[in-house]
């Protein structure tokens, strides 16, 4: 069940990627709200924020090591459902920037908060945060509870 999720929400943000690829970049930047939000069409060679380009090696490695033990760790451990999500979350960004790696040398990202900062990222990206949210509460949460049994 888990493998479908993670597949499920690879094909979204591969989808979305997609079209990225084949209609925004002829366009390069489309405003959805005037000086605020854009879609923007960014080839990025690096990690978050544009942080060491060109070092796609590293990256396959990592994520393929994360993803393994994230699902290994799902089939082992007890998890609640905050934490299922949160690993869920952070595999299925992991593996949809990783396919970009493989496949076309770099990630495509798309999302250009420009009110917030000047980089740009993708649905991936937005999964292994909102993942590792997750998970920093379920450690967190999960801590307390073993405290309180003591």
């Amino acid at each position: 069940m888990y493998e479908l999720i993670v597949v499920i929400l690879i094909g979204l943000d591969q989808i979305i990627k997609y079209w990225a690829l084949n209609y925004l970049k002829g366009i390069g930047s489309i405003s959805v709200i005037n000086n605020i939000f854009n879609l923007t069409y960014v080839e990025n060679r690096g990690a978050a924020f544009g942080m060491l380009q060109n070092n796609q090696t590293i990256f396959i490695f990592v994520a393929a090591i994360a993803s393994c033990y994230g699902l290994y760790y799902l089939h082992t451990k007890k998890v609640n459902n905050l934490g299922k999500i949160g690993i869920l979350l952070v595999i299925s960004g992991a593996i949809g920037n990783l396919v970009d790696r493989v496949r076309l040398g770099y990630v495509i990202d798309y999302l250009d908060f420009r009110i917030i900062w000047n980089y740009v990222f993708n649905l991936a990206d937005c999964f292994v945060v909102v993942g590792t949210i997750l998970l920093c509460i379920y450690i967190i949460t999960s801590e307390e509870d073993e405290k309180q049994v003591k």
